[in-house]
Order: C-alpha cells, then structure tokens, then sequence
C-alpha cells in the first residue's frame, strides 16, 4: 500500500529539481485535511473531473459547431488530447505529472458556448462591467461554483492549479495584468502551466486541421502550397489513400512539434542553469517554448488556420450567429432578471451583469440554442 507521504517522497527522488513538488505547495484558500492516499494535485485533478463544469465540455465547441457532426472535437475531447500530449511532455523532463494533468483538464473550464464567438459576445456585453475573459471566467468557476462542499464555495484548488488557470498563454489566450489578483504578474507560471500553455496551441492546431480537412473547408493542395512543415511531412508519406496519408501527417505533425519542445526546452534549462522552482519563476518568460525554427513554422501554420480556416464563409456565418444568440439572451435577461433561475436570480441583487453572464457562459451549445427558442420562439415549451 503507498501513502500520499510516500508518493510525496518519490516526486523528491525522481523529479527534476525544478518540477513543482505536492508538499511544496502553496495549498489551498481555505486549509483541509490532507488525503491519506492522494497528492495535492491528484485532488485536484480529481475534483475538476467530477465538476459540472468540466463535464458541459462535452457539448461546448471550438470552430465547428456540435450538432454539424459526431466527430468533431469539442472542448471536452480538445481537453483530453491536450492532457494526453502534455503528460508525455512532462514525463520526458520530470515534470508533476498531475499537476500537468489538473492544469489541463481545467484550462478551457470557464469557455462560453461557440467557441471564441460566444466569448467575443459576452466581452461585448460586458465592456461597460468589467469585459470577459475565459481565463478569468475559469477561475470564478473553479473559485465560486459547484456548491458540492458546505465548507467552501468552488472546488478550493491548490495555488499551483489555479494559477495554471489565470495565466493560461497562448496566442488567443491571455489574461489581462488587472484581472491577475493574487498572482504576480511579475512571477512565471510553473514549467507544469508553461508546458500546458504550448501544448494547447499544438492541440488545436492539429485538430482543426484534421477536422477542416474532413469537412472540406480546407484541402491537401492549399497545405502543401502554403504550410512548409505540412509540405515536408506530407511528401515524404508514401500512401495511396488520402484520408490515411492526411492521418498520418497530422501525426507527424504533433510529433515533430511535441519532440522540438522537449529538445528546446532542455536547452534552454541547461543554458540557463535553471536548477529550481523559483528559478523557474524568477526567469521573466517561458522555458518551454519552440525552438526559433519551428517558432516560425508554427506561425505559419496558424496563419493558414487563420486564413483558410477560420474565416471560411461557413465558419463566419456559424460565428456570426452564435454570436446573435448570445447577444439576444444576454438582452433578455438583463432586461427582466425574473426570467434567471433562483441561483442566479439571487446573484443578480448584488450584480445582474455579472450573473447573467456566468449563467450564459456556464451554459452548452445545446442549453444556448434551447433557451433561444424558449425566450423567442412563441410555442416552445419551457
């Protein structure tokens, strides 16, 4: 049988000495017992599992929207993958595994419906009340929802997890230095958050290519002439079939990426003699991080996405609407709070803003356009 002070004691041996270690946590708001048998961070990882919160992903959406098909990856199926990369990631430079693990099964936990379209529309209408930000967004969630302990409100992750959340970095994603509270602005993330931040990028990538190609938004040709890491890959593939040879590169593709982050990275720690945690974060910015080349290769690949993908007329259209939708219930609240349910309804006394959003931002794609009809449509049933 193995103790959580056992486990504690073989993170110290087989640990980098600038992995995050669970008893060096910085704990929890509100102080609880320890487990016998689970870490800190194991914990942690296992409350945000069992969430209401982290199961919506399941029907909350990227680029396509749900019901358009089964197998387009949605937040939920996004999480895992990059939970699944940034493991391997970890493993591989002796990081926290688990602290990876929770960090990415909660980074999209505060997403609206439709993707960035949803969070463009409660920005919009927030702008006067503070805006909204899914970073900020998942750490209300994590922080203030889910009313499953009489002890405290939220899930009371450790320090670690939740800064993991706020400082959430990509290209779309970064929380503004006001909305920071508690987290130095000044201080790095963990290697665990870093290692989480690039490998969501890597993640979305690579699946909106996938699911791209398979609904005809985007072809071979146009990769081949505009993406060189694409071009590379696909042409030293010799399969027959498309659809395999597609699989195949987008494969290559993550590896590629996942194996240059892992050989920079430790570059990086050796040349900059990173030997702690605080070292870690007293660094000013990340370390792991693409080498130069495949920086640029990387833009460019976003920058097709961008272009090709992403402002597709069929994805414009989806992110318009999405868009009207939102707009029009946040209208409709605001303009007669009685409609809210009660947990919500006794939230919008202190602020009918900020409630309504949290009630539109907690809600799927599916509870969106169902509430939609119920609010507009004259013989839907409540």
């Amino acid at each position: 049988m193995q103790t959580r002070q056992e486990i504690e004691k073989v993170e110290h041996q087989i640990l980098a000495h600038y992995a995050m270690k669970s008893d060096e946590s910085q704990d929890r708001k509100h102080k609880e017992p320890q487990d016998p048998y689970r870490t800190l961070y194991q914990r942690d990882r296992d409350r945000i599992i069992h969430s209401a919160a982290f199961r919506r992903l399941e029907y909350k959406t990227q680029v396509f929207i749900n019901h358009e098909a089964d197998y387009y990856r949605t937040r939920l199926t996004h999480t895992i993958e990059v939970n699944q990369i940034a493991r391997t990631i970890a493993r591989t430079l002796k990081l926290n595994e688990d602290l990876v693990e929770a960090i990415a099964l909660a980074h999209d936990i505060g997403h609206t419906p439709f993707g960035h379209a949803g969070e463009e529309a409660l920005n919009e209408r927030m702008k006067e009340h503070g805006g909204f930000e899914h970073n900020h967004q998942g750490l209300r969630v994590v922080d203030e929802f889910g009313g499953r302990y009489p002890e405290f409100n939220g899930l009371n992750l450790t320090f670690e997890t939740r800064e993991g959340i706020i400082k959430h970095t990509t290209k779309y994603d970064k929380t503004p230095t006001h909305r920071l509270g508690e987290f130095s602005p000044r201080l790095t993330p963990t290697m665990e958050a870093q290692v989480v931040n690039i490998v969501d990028e890597i993640a979305y990538n690579s699946h909106d290519l996938d699911d791209g190609l398979k609904a005809n938004y985007i072809t071979t040709e146009q990769l081949r002439k505009k993406v060189k890491l694409w071009e590379k890959i696909y042409s030293q593939i010799e399969i027959e079939d498309i659809r395999l040879r597609q699989y195949k590169t987008i494969r290559e593709l993550i590896n590629k990426q996942v194996h240059d982050v892992i050989r920079h990275t430790q570059k990086q720690i050796d040349k900059y003699k990173i030997k702690s945690v605080t070292d870690v974060r007293n660094y000013g910015k990340p370390i792991v991080s693409f080498s130069t080349q495949h920086t640029e290769l990387h833009k460019e690949l976003q920058y097709f996405l961008h272009q090709y993908l992403y402002k597709h007329y069929k994805v414009v259209k989806l992110h318009n609407k999405a868009k009207r939708y939102l707009k029009a219930l946040f209208d409709t609240y605001i303009a007669d709070i009685h409609q809210l349910p009660p947990y919500f309804y006794e939230k919008s006394k202190k602020d009918k803003y900020q409630a309504v959003c949290d009630y539109i931002a907690g809600m799927t794609d599916r509870f969106a356009q169902e509430e939609y009809e119920r609010l507009f449509l004259p013989y839907t049933k409540m």
